[in-house]
């Protein structure tokens, strides 16, 4: 009701995924969920309460916004990481709650420390260095100044990570920058060691890293699109799959995108359908108006090339794809009635489209389409 689309997210297919990532980075290591950008779309209060229930107790996020939405959700004993934006007057609210947040200058450790010395509270840190990918995070030869200053502040901060991030771990074509950024890393690691300075959790890893470079699984894993059922790129899934032989796709997606039908309609050889003059009626037609478009996340390169799935049968979309609504050519499927289900991302009987096949067609990655679904469509959790 009020709503023109809606979202399911399967319980089972998150629990089958959760279980295959932890199995693939050992017991020992901490598996924190990525949940930016509102849990890669699937809805942070959807994703964190069912991360809880499989067993997954950390939670990473970019900024403190979304780290306090996490914070509305999160059970008692999770934890929140903060990776990226924390302004100034937030540090404050990040250590009062608990919160961790990374810290790749010595600008914001040097806030943070003073932050911690006035409320008397230890700042929760994660070292973040720079390793290659260059974007944040502290270069080597600062290491003198930040290890110096980290030591003299020791009661105000509690080391619990040593961080990088790598740069395309997902491309075969990145192997040589991967392995150079794994061995700096180690570099890093080993000058923290010799000062006695030892972070509770080593963690470079994302979904790409810990899929396939074994080595950079350490004590944490940051897993994001894996945990939803995607794999970071198709030469990710072919590493995977030489290894898991006896499942061709051991991770299950989770996320089905529904609407209906809001109208239909016949349609005179020789006229054209929708804005302009891109698609014309070569006979007369039978068309189905769905109540998506562009300003609900379907986009609008799916004019003339998106399919959806009406009455368990593949149907093209005709014409421009406008800000709320879509055509479809209904023509050959019998019985079409005002109401019936359309499904834009998942399974109809024995038909499906796929996350992969949707960005395709419009020229996205798995991770902007997700990403860009919006906030107000409702999602519904499904066995």
């Amino acid at each position: 009701m009020f709503n023109t689309s809606y979202i399911e997210i399967s319980r089972k297919a998150y629990r089958n995924n959760i279980r295959y990532l932890k199995k693939i980075i050992g017991k020992d290591a901490r598996f924190s969920s990525v949940v930016k950008g509102n849990a890669y779309g699937h809805g942070v209060e959807n994703i964190v309460p069912l991360a809880e229930e499989a067993g997954v107790r950390h939670f990473s996020v970019f900024s403190a916004r979304e780290a306090n939405d996490v914070l509305n959700v999160i059970g008692k004993g999770s934890q929140i990481m903060i990776m990226g934006l924390l302004d100034d007057e937030e540090i404050e609210w990040a250590i009062s709650n608990d919160i961790e947040f990374f810290v790749f200058d010595m600008d914001r450790l040097g806030r943070a420390i003073e932050t911690a010395r006035m409320l008397r509270k230890k700042a929760r840190i994660h070292v973040e260095v720079e390793t290659g990918f260059n974007r944040t995070g502290f270069e080597y030869d600062r290491m003198p100044d930040l290890v110096s200053y980290l030591k003299e502040q020791q009661e105000h901060f509690i080391l619990e990570g040593l961080c990088t991030h790598y740069a395309g771990a997902e491309s075969l074509s990145n192997y040589l920058r991967i392995k150079n950024q794994i061995t700096l890393f180690r570099k890093f690691n080993r000058y923290f060691s010799r000062h006695n300075l030892h972070p509770l959790f080593r963690h470079t890893a994302c979904s790409a890293a810990a899929l396939t470079y074994p080595s950079t699984i350490m004590e944490m894993v940051r897993f994001g699109i894996a945990q939803y059922g995607f794999w970071p790129s198709p030469e990710t899934h072919m590493f995977r799959f030489q290894k898991d032989t006896k499942d061709s796709n051991p991770l299950r997606r989770m996320i089905s995108w529904k609407s209906k039908v809001m109208v239909l309609k016949d349609v005179e050889a020789g006229n054209f359908v929708g804005y302009g003059s891109s698609y014309l009626a070569n006979k007369k037609m039978k068309i189905a108006i769905i109540p998506v478009g562009y300003a609900n996340g379907f986009s609008r390169a799916l004019s003339n090339t998106g399919r959806v799935l009406i009455r368990g049968r593949r149907v093209p979309v005709i014409g421009t794809v406008t800000m709320n609504t879509m055509t479809v050519n209904v023509t050959d499927i019998p019985g079409v009635q005002r109401g019936d289900e359309v499904v834009i991302i998942g399974k109809q009987n024995r038909l499906s489209i796929s996350i992969s096949s949707f960005c395709e067609m419009s020229e996205q990655l798995n991770y902007q389409l997700l990403t860009r679904l919006p906030a107000d469509i409702p999602r519904f959790i499904v066995e």
